[in-house]
């Protein structure tokens, strides 16, 4: 004890006084938000804990003492301190339970999207936080990545195209659903995360969740990342009219798909140059070479020159569709009558029905006039049926033959009279794949009708070049030099063919703005379609 100290215990029993007790309240909130939450600066929590303070001390008969002593200084010291000390034990122990959780795939953070966080009861009880793929965004997540795979889309393309699909980001208090913006999907498609890993103090381990994108998907992905920062392109997607319908040759041999591609490259000197290239070479699995724009434009133009019908040829047609639609007219003229006839005395006898109803009848009879009525109603619409099909018979579709016929008899030309749109259009009613091997189409996938008009054209070739008389009968018409044959039965075939695209082909083919340039002095007064294009007389 202090000499203080012992004279001040003297000095009070001298004076026959007894010093009371001493306290110290310590005063504390969790968190910054709980104070200024009501009229008193202090808000709520800190007024009430005084008040239980100073009731304390009052049962301890000691005083309270927060002045500015050196006992008060040193009791607010120790108890920093101590605060220090329990912040940074409990973040050790937190930081060793979330590497820990790591270790053993576990994930620490929020979910990422494409993800939910989930609870998984234990059989024993209690629970464990776990993570699952999102239903509504995880497959969406996946597509981002295939999509981009496929070199046809910018990060701004993506994040619109997968907007419209439905992939947003969470809504919060403060932030509704949004798309997810370019800089968000530039990490997500870098983030290993997504297949199938969590990374904690620059450590990766395997995660328990699933993962959305497979190791191949993902490489392929980072390949395109990279290689488009180094080139460090502001628009890194590439439109040019020939995408979409170009694949690779060597790949269709191999029996399997692989879609061309474009390429932009940039030499020492500032000279650009586009290439289109199979995308499966990126996976190794394609050994095609990178072929330069301007000789893969030259290949396409060649192709329509073999895919373009001789005068002779669609003379021929034209005069056996003649024959076959004069033929076919008869009978359809026919068909039409007797289902209007039958039509007809449906709706007497539908008649009769309902005047003998009119009358007293018992409740077995109403019945069976309901029930025959409902039977007639039935034969009518099936009857209105096949009536509205013969009227939409096979002339419309030789129209669209006829239109189609037009189109072939002068596609090299044309095409090449055609800017980069029209030619995009005409590629696009032609064809639904274009081959390309080195720099040349090795084959091509023509849309209906123009698929059924080549069959028939190599028909009609190889019937030229058999001039065994045997091998001719009266279903084939021969022209003025006897050399080339085309099958009746043939054509019937391409019109009933043609009879159930016509309505997915006709838009493709009539419906666009048109091939031609729209000029005044043109004969055809602006064609805004094949239907009224040129004569290609």
């Amino acid at each position: 004890m202090s000499k203080t100290t012992l004279n001040r215990h003297v000095a009070d029993l001298a004076s026959g006084t007894t010093r009371r007790k001493r306290a110290v309240l310590y005063l504390r909130v969790s968190t910054p938000g709980q104070v200024h939450t009501d009229y008193d600066p202090e808000g709520i929590s800190i007024p009430a804990q005084r008040e239980a303070g100073k009731r304390k001390a009052d049962s301890l008969d000691a005083d309270i003492d927060m002045g500015d002593n050196p006992e008060s200084a040193l009791v607010e010291t120790i108890l920093h301190a101590v605060d220090q000390y329990q912040s940074q034990a409990s973040g050790a122990d937190i930081k060793y339970k979330m590497g820990q959780k790591v270790k053993n795939g576990g994930t620490v953070n929020q979910a990422k999207l494409g993800y939910l966080n989930a609870r998984q009861p234990k059989p024993e009880g209690g629970e464990i936080r776990t993570i699952a793929v999102d239903p509504q965004r995880g497959p969406l997540v996946t597509l981002g990545f295939e999509l981009y795979a496929t070199g046809d889309f910018t990060l701004a393309d993506l994040s619109t195209e997968l907007c419209d699909r439905g992939l947003r980001t969470r809504p919060t208090a403060k932030h509704p659903a949004q798309a997810v913006s370019i800089s968000k999907l530039s990490e997500m498609l870098r983030d290993r995360y997504y297949l199938g890993y969590v990374t904690y103090q620059g450590e990766e381990y395997p995660g328990r969740h699933e993962a959305l994108v497979t190791r191949e998907l993902f490489e392929r992905v980072q390949v395109l990342l990279e290689s488009r920062t180094a080139a460090q392109e502001r628009r890194r997607i590439h439109h040019h009219y020939l995408k979409g319908s170009l694949f690779c040759g060597r790949c269709q041999r191999a029996g399997r798909r692989g879609r061309l591609v474009i390429q932009r490259s940039v030499n020492s000197r500032g000279t650009e140059y586009l290439y289109f290239f199979c995308r499966n070479t990126q996976e190794r699995t394609c050994g095609a070479r990178y072929v330069n724009v301007l000789h893969v434009e030259a290949a396409v133009e060649r192709h329509y020159a073999t895919v373009q019908f001789s005068s002779q040829l669609v003379t021929d047609v034209r005069r056996q569709l003649a024959a076959t639609l004069a033929e076919k007219d008869s009978a359809t003229r026919l068909l039409r009558q007797q289902l209007t006839t039958e039509l007809h005395a449906l709706d007497v006898k539908e008649s009769n029905l309902i005047d003998l109803g009119i009358g007293d009848l018992t409740e077995s009879a109403k019945v069976k006039i309901k029930s025959k009525l409902r039977e007639i109603e039935r034969q009518r619409e099936r009857l209105s049926e096949r009536l509205t099909q013969v009227k939409d018979d096979l002339a419309d579709s030789a129209e669209l033959v006829e239109e189609s016929l037009r189109l072939l008899e002068d596609a090299h030309q044309l095409y090449l009279r055609c800017d980069d749109e029209q030619r995009r259009l005409l590629n696009q009613a032609l064809f639904s794949s274009l081959y390309l091997e080195e720099d040349h189409v090795v084959e091509s996938d023509m849309v209906a009708p123009f698929s059924q008009l080549q069959v028939l054209r190599q028909k009609h070739h190889d019937g030229s070049r058999d001039s065994d008389e045997s091998h001719k009968n009266e279903d084939q018409v021969v022209t003025d030099n006897g050399d080339d044959l085309i099958s009746r039965n043939t054509l019937e075939g391409l019109l009933r063919d043609v009879v159930l695209v016509r309505c997915s082909s006709r838009p493709s083919v009539v419906e666009h703005i048109g091939f031609e340039p729209m000029t005044s002095s043109m004969p055809w007064k602006r064609a805004t379609s094949c239907a009224n294009a040129p004569c290609w007389e």
